[in-house]
């Protein structure tokens, strides 16, 4: 077994983060189940659908896809990166009652995914995040099927470092060397992130050999950052030290603020086992819903049900 693939089996053994690795719940869960459960977020589905309507033909169709126009003229898309189904289970959740999931009448699971998001703005590519990798992601085929070639990709915004939003940064390559999937690309991290698993956090190998293999295109931001292409960079702390909200036009990026929506988005007092400080988490889980409503955006989720978005 090579060095490469090793490496991502163990970060994902051991990652704190929100995997796409299957759960007992996923394991229980039937077909039948999960369509029920998929059939119970059908109201807060179609409201994110109907905003994704409208002038979302930029792109090919392409399974695990969906398009949207922005505001200012660019298109958004979205890329389900894990393959199937996936549905957090109750175990999660610890937060919440039994009678509050109950209510939910989602025993198999609450219906989610994992997500990234490809931009198109001033003719140019930006990557929100980079799934899975080599550990069952699907961007690499979703790109191709876009026609989209990874070397024109020339931005890549990382919300947090979690093993499923930066392992699909790198490949296997010669000898079992890791190298670059996004050659061209410059790496926008949050500096707070940065530091704290270099730093701070344990098991962070493959954090800190994907940061060593893109040092010469990687670029540090503090919050309230005004970055390339009018991206703004918010306060989303909680889930990870430096999680990172994402806003360019009416297009909010929130990374893992929601890992339930169906039960988070009417209670975002309630984490997931994930968030690695609950009480931070919650409180910016509140403040970032609220300014989405209040400035009329769309948010997209690296974990919000198919099609990732919701208003």
């Amino acid at each position: 077994m090579n060095k490469f693939i090793s490496l991502v089996a163990a970060i994902a053994f051991t990652m704190i983060g929100c995997s796409d690795s299957k759960t007992s719940a996923d394991n229980a869960s039937s077909d039948a189940s999960a369509n029920a459960a998929v059939s119970n977020v059908a109201t807060s589905k179609a409201t994110a659908q109907n905003a994704v309507q409208a002038n979302s033909a930029e792109a090919p169709i392409v399974e695990g896809t969906k398009t949207v126009k922005l505001a200012n003229g660019a298109s958004v898309t979205w890329i389900q990166d894990n393959e199937g189904k996936k549905l957090m289970p109750r175990e999660l959740f610890s937060d919440a009652s039994d009678s509050l999931y109950a209510s939910l009448n989602m025993p198999a699971g609450i219906p989610a995914s994992v997500s990234t998001f490809l931009v198109k703005v001033d003719s140019k590519y930006i990557l929100f995040d980079a799934g899975l990798g080599t550990w069952g992601g699907q961007l690499a085929k979703r790109l191709d099927a876009l026609n989209v070639n990874p070397d024109s990709i020339g931005l890549v915004y990382l919300t947090h470092f979690h093993a499923d939003h930066i392992a699909g940064l790198v490949k296997n390559g010669t000898a079992g060397k890791m190298e670059k999937v996004f050659k061209n690309a410059a790496v926008y991290a949050g500096k707070v992130e940065y530091d704290a698993w270099m730093n701070d956090i344990p098991k962070n190998d493959l954090q800190k050999n994907i940061m060593a293999l893109y040092k010469d295109s990687l670029h540090l931001f503090a919050f309230g950052d005004s970055l390339p292409h009018g991206v703004l960079a918010m306060d989303a702390v909680g889930h990870t030290p430096g999680h990172t909200a994402f806003q360019i036009s009416n297009l909010l990026v929130i990374g893992d603020l929601m890992h339930g929506y169906a039960l988070q988005k009417n209670h975002p007092e309630i984490n997931s086992n994930y968030d690695m400080d609950k009480e931070k988490s919650a409180a910016s889980r509140k403040r970032i819903m609220q300014y989405a409503r209040d400035n009329k955006l769309l948010m997209a989720g690296m974990h919000l049900p198919p099609p990732g978005f919701a208003e």
